[in-house]
């Protein structure tokens, strides 16, 4: 009962966010205007580097939120913030809307670097130990410690929430998930709804958030 009382206060919280409308993109000339995105990205938004985000099925709502981000100044990242600037209103959407038509690509199973298995308590734990205690966090959260479940928000598959522009998650990059929500917990990364993922970032461990993002990069 108190799980299920914890997804329903978070989704509560959620329906309160006002959602932004957004201007539906051209996807075909999305795609001519993604040049200078594929070094980082990939040609079809799979980016070959895990520590740069795949966009391919990413809801074009949340895309969109992100790069008016950058451009405004409300999200810094000093390469995203000069490419968003260059662009218009409907560079944006065509951009976002050739993204959210392209298929995430799978990811292989993680393998724990030396860093991982030197560190403590993750030493000693195997990875799929670390994803069965990731999947366990992202379905029921951790109530002692008020870490919230991920799945009120991101869905039961990782599919996220395209009404909210809440994003897609499912078979993104360990090692960018990782980062997203390291940066959450200290506070680096900003644009967020009502503080949300500060919140529950901030009562994370290291290894829970190693654990849970490695069960998210598994999700297809």
């Amino acid at each position: 009962m108190k799980k299920k009382l914890q997804i329903l206060s978070i989704s509560l919280v959620l329906t309160s966010v006002t959602s932004i409308l957004h201007a539906e993109g051209n996807i075909n000339a999305g795609k001519q205007k993604t040049t200078t995105c594929t070094s980082c990205h990939g040609d079809n938004g799979n980016s070959i580097m895990s520590t740069f985000p795949k966009l391919a099925q990413q809801h074009a709502s949340y895309l969109q939120q992100q790069l008016h981000a950058f451009k405004d100044g409300s999200r810094n990242d000093p390469m995203m913030s000069a490419v968003a600037l260059a662009l218009t209103d409907e560079d944006i959407a065509d951009i976002s809307a050739y993204y959210a038509a392209q298929k995430i690509s799978e990811n292989a199973l993680p393998v724990l670097n030396a860093d991982d298995e030197d560190e403590k308590p993750t030493a000693n734990k195997d990875i799929q130990t670390l994803i069965a205690q990731g999947s366990d966090l992202y379905r029921n959260g951790d109530l002692p410690r008020e870490v919230s479940a991920c799945i009120a928000c991101h869905g039961p598959f990782g599919e996220g929430n395209k009404p909210a522009s809440f994003p897609a998650l499912k078979s993104q990059h360990a090692d960018y998930l990782i980062k997203a929500l390291t940066d959450f917990k200290s506070g680096s990364r900003g644009n967020n709804p009502e503080s949300i993922m500060h919140m529950i970032a901030k009562k994370m461990t290291d290894e829970e958030i190693k654990a849970v993002s490695y069960r998210i990069s598994m999700m297809k």
